[in-house]
Order: C-alpha cells, then sequence, then structure tokens
C-alpha cells in the first residue's frame, strides 16, 4: 500500500535535507549485500530521525534493532558530547558490516552495540535513556515498551517504526500475527497514561511518544 502519493514524497524529500556520505555508502552496500534492504531506514526518514534526536539531545539512547546501523547512525547525531547509544540487534551475521560503517563515521566512540534477544538484553543496560527508537520483530513491541517504561528519563521520547505496516492495520480483512500485534500496540500506545502519542504516516509510519513523567 502507498501511503503517501509519489509526487508529494518526492517533493518533500528534495526538500529536506541531505544523508552525509558515509550514511550514503551504507546504505548501497545494504542494498547490494543484505536480505530484505527494505528494512532500511532510508534518507527521508534517517533525516527525520536525526533532527528529532537533535531536538531532544539525548545523553543515552536505545536502539531496539540495528539491522545495518543506519538508523544508529542517524539517531548518534544528536547525542551530547559524552552520549552514548546502546543497540540491539540478534543477528549476529550483521557485525561486520555494522562494525564498519560504524568505524566509518564520526560516531564509532558513542556506539555500544548489544547481540541478543532484546528482552534479555534491556534488563541488563543499567541505565535511564532520554530517546528510544523500537525497530525489532512486531510481535514483541508491547513487551519492549513494557521493559523500557521503569527505565526512562523524564520528558524521555520513544519513537517506533513500522505501525502502519503497509497500510494492513487499516485493512480488516487482514489478521496476521504480525498485523494483530501492531493494532494492538498503537492502541496501547494512545491509551497509556503515562504517554502522548502522534503517529505520522512518513514511509512505513512512525509513532513519537513522550513520557509525561
Amino acid at each position: 500500500m502507498k501511503i503517501i502519493d509519489e509526487s508529494v514524497e518526492a517533493y518533500s524529500i528534495e526538500h529536506s535535507e541531505n544523508e552525509p556520505k558515509y550514511l550514503k555508502a551504507l546504505a548501497k552496500e545494504t542494498w547490494q549485500k543484505v536480505l530484505q534492504p527494505r528494512m532500511l531506514s532510508g534518507a527521508y526518514q534517517g533525516r527525520l530521525l536525526s533532527l528529532i534526536s537533535k531536538i531532544v539531545s539525548p545523553k543515552i539512547i536505545l536502539e531496539i534493532g540495528t539491522y545495518t546501523g543506519y538508523a544508529t547512525l542517524c539517531l548518534a547525531e544528536g547525542l551530547t558530547k559524552n552520549g552514548v547509544i546502546h543497540t540491539i540487534d540478534v543477528n549476529e551475521e550483521l557485525i561486520d558490516i555494522q562494525e564498519k560503517h560504524f568505524k566509518n563515521s564520526p560516531f564509532y566512540h558513542k556506539i555500544k552495540t548489544h547481540l541478543g534477544d532484546a528482552q534479555n538484553v534491556i534488563p541488563k543496560i543499567e541505565v535511564n535513556f532520554d530517546l528510544i527508537f523500537i525497530d525489532a520483530d512486531k510481535q514483541n513491541y508491547s513487551l519492549y515498551l513494557d521493559l523500557v517504561m521503569s527505565k526512562l528519563n523524564p520528558k524521555a521520547v520513544i519513537l517506533s517504526d513500522n505501525v502502519l505496516w503497509d497500510g494492513k492495520i487499516v485493512n480488516p480483512q487482514i489478521n496476521d500475527e504480525d498485523t494483530v500485534a501492531i493494532r494492538a500496540y498503537n492502541e496501547k500506545l494512545i491509551t497509556h497514561s503515562q504517554l502522548e502519542t502522534v503517529l505520522l504516516p512518513i514511509r512505513d509510519g512512525l509513532s513519537i511518544s513522550r513520557y509525561k513523567n
């Protein structure tokens, strides 16, 4: 499902910031060598992630779902001078490409990678977070939200990717496990007493939630 008219999307991209060269190189290698390259955040959403991070100016970021590290580097652009981004992924086959492009960026010293299941890793990271990006297995989005709620700093921001799920969430005839999980997650965000949320129809849907406490 094409959510936004292609001409409108093209105009929006044309009037947004360009991606840095090191991100172009990462995107190119991802499309050439890695399965499911569509999972890449891409230049337009990447510039949005970067801008949000710069507005928040986080000291500590948590990313759930590294993939090849494109969004990791975009989010790292907004870190404070001594800030750190903790990024979690279960796929060890992606470590080499992540490491290569992290080293080629200005943020290598700010990135802490964690290999493993996020539901096991998150409780072991003994810090609180200013910014969180959830972009992993859809059926566990709600679980990840539960795990991070006690680890948020005041006014922390949670970004959730793929929350429109190719438009499947608005089709009542589609009820596969991922679609049902994303529907439930979206309801959880908008009804959560500690969060205020706006869902943006950008690419595959991006929710921005602010911790009110």
